[in-house]
């Protein structure tokens, strides 16, 4: 009996384990978790069944939606989507991939009515890849059919596949690179764009083959697929997120244990869903025990830096004044508007009330919480119970909202520890057994029935007239609002956006980041439940099945899309998801339409993280500026002809110039360096980050055999400057030239290609690459790196990052001693090194330098620079201030370039 189990276990977990591993694979290579990972396998094994339908043998369909349609939409969703993702917030990149969750299948659906393709039925199971019927067979005497046999066949032929593609092949080694070391992977010239695309394509590939492969058991219904996707995100969880060999052994393990604990633990039944929930209390077991963010402090899920305020110069009432019109424009319609119209209106102000928690929990906490929905069921399903009990009306409403408020700070707990996207999974894991679990007990939930509510009386008027729910609802809101107002003003939220910018630094300024956290859960969840008891309320009733924890994942997609924080993105959100459906049946437009558009918001995301009224204010911004340049202009054009642009007289023009040229270097000394051929020259580069500039016209040189050491203090834009030399930091004005040849365009990856080495300050190393394959990213054999330094033969199969200080700077150089490159770049190669090191990395430079290389040297250590440096240049505040030959470096030039002295 329990070989059966174990045997047919396994065949469950083959599908978990390549669905895992494919979301493993994707997560890993670009580090956006795909939660629609499982709409895209749904997706293929929609095409697979209509080309079943079609006539096409079996293998033929799985092949077209396996090998071909998955990898082209991997390859499509990233060019439109997940390369912009990549650089964008946590929180857009979970919404945006929830937004495809619902829009591809309805885009496939929708797809099939209009070519007139026979519709696919939810609830019938299709035939597998195997022949039809299915011949039973007898394996260690358990009965398979041919379809478990060719499920776990193809799952074990992927695993060794994948595991020989990575490990063997020079794509896997790139990916994995990427994987370590984004950064450093383009500096060696890997083209990380082109990779995260293979990631892709590969994942959504494994996504189609356990879509095709799952079709027999689960058949065509969407909505099991992404039940089957956190499934496999369990294998991926206890693979980390970064192993595949690990995840296919969980998803395969997994499948045994839901097997085994539905054959043997009969007692269970007695407790409704908790058998079917294996997998959900497994994935919360491990995301709490095995993934803690190594990122950050726990806790700070979305590493979101907040959005300019480009209304911060508009006076307070003209900020206000849109939304004060929008309200009496409501209130007016509400007045004289048709009834159930105003009864759509009042729906959408009740899912902004719970939209507003949102607000706080994740606009402002920046936690990204999955599970506000069952917030909202448990205080109204705990309000409807209290009802029928006999309490009071308003108290079994009170009731129902501590309710929810104590359910927060249970799931606030792991938040504690938890971060990003694991916190979002946890606290989705913890919804879906609130639903499958907790509303099924029917002392609770009282069945299907449900409970009946009563309108809300107020006396004058009670909530069963739409109108009078829009007037209490906005006045609610317009709470929330005030609330989360003076939230952020109060000491209390400066605190918490203390803990979410920078933990570390607050638990030092003596704030608690566990008492902020917690508030912020529990008062998030409050408001949902406030908003969950009004909704059963209008609705007359509360079931278990009314707000599914489903419900909670398009919700925070539809705040997100509006500006999550906002209190007016909530009420925008509310109305429009309310709106929506009524709008798509009036037009008679099919229902997937709407999934589609709501889907495309994603990519919209994807250019635009913090939403429509932030895109909406910076355009606004944009155009204010636009019209001051034009009126700045204009008065220019007015200034009398003696006066130069700008207002300055000739006389200041003169002063300002004579000022400029005292800290530049020498215009004689400039044109002495130019006349001589240079292979790689920074021409007048100005760069920085953001708004922050730091190069303010760094001209610099270094020809063939030679060695420029870069010396200055800290600040000075030494490393910045070597940035923008690799290519890692895009130039906002001035040339990088590499043998005539303006390179400024190039990304790092071709720079590299081109010979341009950027050794990094640091290790420029891959920690989770073993040593030789560190040397294989940029020799096809390190057979000669061995001869030059036999240490590093000795320890060839240990990972990088086991390695001395030392000896990772070295494995840094070993490459360019057997492949010079053109141009070598180093960014204070000898910090944190031993003497002996220093000598010995020093030595390298030597060599290099007999060999032709063009050598950039930055250091603090002036003495060990100059020992080696043919030329100098001192840099101060983001300028060359002097540069010449090292022979006329003297203690007074050192420290005018270190200490600013004149």
């Amino acid at each position: 009996m329990i070989i059966g189990y174990v045997l047919s276990g396994l065949v469950t977990g083959a599908v978990f384990a390549v669905m895992g591993a494919g979301l493993t694979l994707s997560y890993a290579a670009t580090g956006v978790f795909n939660f629609a990972h499982g709409a895209v396998g749904f997706t293929a094994a929609l095409l697979f069944y209509q080309c079943d339908r079609a006539g096409l043998p079996p293998w033929l369909s799985a092949l077209l939606a396996v090998g071909l349609f998955a990898p082209a939409l991997g390859y499509l969703l990233h060019r439109a989507m997940f390369r912009g993702l990549a650089r964008a917030g946590e929180t857009a990149q979970i919404v945006a991939t929830i937004g495809l969750t619902i829009a591809l299948p309805a885009l496939g659906l929708l797809a099939v009515d209009l070519l007139g393709l026979p519709p696919a039925d939810a609830t019938a199971l299709p035939r597998g890849v195997g022949p039809h019927p299915a011949v039973a067979l007898d394996v260690l005497g358990v009965r398979l059919d041919t379809d478990q046999l060719i499920t776990f066949a193809l799952s074990a032929l992927t695993a060794a596949g994948l595991w020989a593609f990575l490990r063997h092949t020079p794509y896997g080694l790139r990916m994995r690179a990427s994987v370590d070391r984004r950064r450093l992977a383009t500096l060696r010239g890997v083209d990380v764009d082109a990779t995260s695309a293979l990631a892709w394509m590969l994942g959504s590939g494994l996504a189609g083959l356990a879509g095709v492969l799952a079709v027999p058991v689960i058949g065509l219904d969407a909505t099991a697929y992404t039940v089957l996707l956190f499934a496999s995100a369990t294998a991926a969880v206890f693979g980390r997120l970064r192993s595949v060999p690990w995840t296919f052994a969980a998803g395969l393990g997994l499948g045994v244990v839901q097997n085994l604990v539905a054959g043997y633990t009969d007692f269970l039944e007695e407790v409704t869903g908790l058998r079917t929930a294996v997998p959900v209390i497994l994935l919360f077991a491990g995301l709490v025990l095995l993934n803690r963010s190594r990122e950050r402090v726990a806790g700070s899920a979305a590493e979101d830096a907040p959005p300019p305020d480009h209304l911060a110069g508009i006076p307070p009432w003209r900020r206000r004044l849109p939304w004060a019109l929008a309200a009496a424009g409501l209130l007016a319609f509400t007045a004289a508007g048709p009834e159930y119209y105003v009864g759509v209106a009042a729906n959408g102000l009740v899912l902004a009330l719970i939209f507003c928690s949102f607000v706080v929990v994740t606009g402002i906490g920046g936690m990204v919480n999955l599970a506000q929905a069952s917030f909202a069921a448990m205080a109204a399903l705990t309000c409807g119970w209290a009802y029928a009990s006999g309490l009071p009306f308003f108290a079994a409403i009170l009731l129902g909202v501590l309710a929810a408020c104590a359910v927060g700070l249970l799931v606030a707990l792991p938040a504690l520890r938890l971060g990003g996207r694991v916190l979002a999974l946890a606290t989705l894991a913890l919804a879906l057994l609130a639903d499958q679990v907790l509303f099924q007990v029917d002392a609770f939930s009282n069945g299907t029935i449900g409970w009946p509510l009563p309108a809300l009386s107020l006396g004058f008027a009670d909530t069963s007239d739409p109108r009078v729910r829009v007037v209490l609802l906005l006045a609610l809101v317009g709470l929330a609002g005030l609330l989360v107002r003076n939230l952020e003003r109060s000491a209390s939220g400066r605190a918490v956006l203390a803990v979410r910018s920078a933990p570390a630094a607050a638990v030092t300024s003596g704030l608690s980041a566990p008492r902020a956290k917690i508030t912020l859960f529990v008062l998030a969840s409050g408001i949902a439940g406030l908003g969950g008891v009004l909704f059963a309320v209008s609705k007359e009733s509360i079931t278990a099945t009314d707000l599914p924890a489903f419900s909670g994942f398009v919700w925070l997609a539809v705040v997100v899309l509006q500006g999550v924080r906002r209190v007016g993105g909530a009420v925008l959100g509310g109305l429009v998801a309310a709106a929506m459906p009524e709008l798509l049946s009036a037009w008679g437009l099919s229902a997937h339409v709407g999934a589609i558009l709501f889907g495309a918001g994603g990519v919209v995301l994807a250019r635009h993280p913090d939403g429509v009224l932030a895109q909406f204010a910076e355009s606004r911004h944009r155009r204010r500026l636009r019209r001051q340049e034009r009126e700045r202009a204009a008065g220019l054009r007015r200034e009398p002809a003696g006066v130069p642009s700008g207002g300055v007289s000739p006389a200041a023009a003169a002063t300002s110039a004579a000022v400029t040229s005292a800290v530049a270097p020498s215009a004689a000394a400039a044109a002495v360096e130019w006349e001589e051929p240079a292979l790689f020259r920074l021409e007048h580069v100005v760069a920085g980050y953001a708004d922050c500039t730091v190069l303010r016209g760094v001209e610099l040189s270094v020809r063939p055999g030679e060695v420029v050491a870069l010396l200055g203090a800290n600040g000075a834009g030494k490393s910045t400057a070597c940035a923008v030399a690799a290519g890692d930091l895009p130039v906002a004005a001035g040339r990088v030239l590499l043998d005539g040849q303006d390179v400024t365009a190039w990304p790092a990856h071709r720079r590299a290609r081109a010979g341009v080495l950027l050794a990094p300050e640091g290790r420029g190393v891959f920690p989770g690459l073993t040593v030789d394959e560190n040397l294989r990213t940029w020799l096809d054999d390190p057979a000669a790196a061995y001869e030059r330094m036999p240490q590093l033969a000795a320890r060839r199969t240990v990972l990088a990052g086991a390695l001395s200080g030392g000896e990772q700077q070295l494995l840094t150089l070993a490459p360019a001693l057997v492949r010079p490159p053109r141009v070598l770049i180093a960014d204070e190669p000898s910090l944190g090194l031993a003497p002996l090191v220093v000598r010995q990395v020093f030595e390298v430079f030597a060599e290099l330098r007999e060999r032709g290389v063009a050598l950039l040297l930055v250091e603090e250590k002036a003495t060990e620079a100059l020992a080696v440096a043919d030329r100098v240049a001192f840099m101060r505040l983001g300028r060359i201030t002097w540069a010449g030959p090292s022979s006329e470096v003297d203690a007074d030039r050192l420290t005018a370039a270190y200490l600013g002295v004149s």
